[in-house]
């Protein structure tokens, strides 16, 4: 019998974005695949485990700040 990993939203911090891996359906909306921040998604992606945190970012990428865009190079 394998180990299954369980999530909850305490798990991660409230504006954090995290990977929802497949389509997660409500009564209300169907949320696609893709980037959101904690807040935005159900409780039952976190319950069913569609959520997995976001790998950290290095390199020259990780000074740049979530609303702050690169800066341009000159060609």
């Amino acid at each position: 019998m394998g180990l299954e990993k369980r999530m909850f939203r305490g798990m991660f911090a409230p504006g954090e974005v995290v990977q929802l891996r497949q389509m997660c359906f409500t009564p209300g909306r169907v949320f696609e695949p893709g980037r959101y921040i904690v807040g935005e998604l159900p409780d039952i992606a976190f319950d069913m485990g569609l959520v997995d945190r976001l790998p950290p970012v290095k390199g020259k990428n990780a000074q740049i700040k979530e609303n702050e865009t690169p800066p341009q190079e000159e060609s």
